[in-house]
């Protein structure tokens, strides 16, 4: 087999993993809102909470090697351009609670714990004024690649308690200037005025941020219904969803 017919399989491999996930995500959490807001998923698709998660691997009843999804799950009442078009844009701290869960680290109260295993990490969104939810699911290596994770934390780390350095390492991920000369701040920022003014001189803007976005994160995403779970296509970034509730 040619080595760009063995990559594509790959790829269409990984797609379909990433497919599976969201598709279970949604089953699982697509149409309420939670107690917690992160969740360990394992291999076998089980589903943990961080606190049972945490009892099982201090009696040994589970392997941090076994867990492959970090989950962000949210839920908002009202709509949010940002979180429902950029989901990995509107918070850090989701992927730096993440890669630190990856390289075995533990801080409850942060909601790191080792998860050795893990391969993804997923953002379920939700919003009730528009009964609508997006998943999106993004390898944690390549995003931690992209943003210059593993230097930053390298840097931070080094003889520092992990709870003095976390803030510290979102905060100079959010410094660079990813998203075509924008920091993480500053494209936030046109993103939400462009949503909420409808401004023209920003669609290049726009167009740019969201070229750098899909790089960055390369983003598996399904959106949907919240009551049906029925998956929902050829939704444009240039408007609000419509709202799918019927009655």
């Amino acid at each position: 087999m040619k080595a760009d017919e063995l990559l594509k399989r790959l790829e269409n491999v990984k797609i379909d993993e990433r497919y599976e996930i969201a598709e279970y995500l949604v089953q699982t959490f697509g149409d309420k809102e939670d107690p917690f807001p992160f969740y360990l998923m394992a291999k076998n698709k089980t589903i943990y909470d961080l606190d049972s998660y945490m009892d099982l691997l201090k009696s040994n009843k589970i392997s941090p090697n076994n867990i492959f999804v970090y989950v962000d799950n949210n839920y908002f009442i009202e709509y949010s351009p940002l979180a429902y078009f950029y989901p990995f844009l509107y918070s850090v701290y989701p992927l730096v609670k993440a890669y630190l869960s990856k390289l075995g680290l533990e801080a409850d109260l942060y909601h790191i714990a080792p998860a050795t295993g893990l391969k993804y990490v997923a953002i379920v969104d939700k919003f009730s004024e528009i009964n609508r939810g997006v998943v999106e699911v993004a390898d944690i290596d390549n995003v931690a690649t992209n943003i210059h994770l593993p230097a930053l934390i390298q840097d931070s780390i080094r003889n520092k308690h992990i709870y003095d350095v976390i803030d510290e390492i979102v905060s100079q991920i959010s410094s660079q200037k990813l998203f075509a000369g924008y920091n993480f701040s500053i494209a936030r920022k046109i993103i939400c005025k462009y949503y909420r003014e409808h401004i023209k001189l920003f669609n290049k803007k726009i167009e740019d941020i969201t070229d750098a976005y899909n790089h960055i994160f390369q983003p598996f995403r399904i959106e949907y219904d919240l009551e049906t779970k029925q998956f929902i296509m050829g939704v444009k970034r240039d408007e609000k969803p419509r709202l799918s509730k019927t009655g």
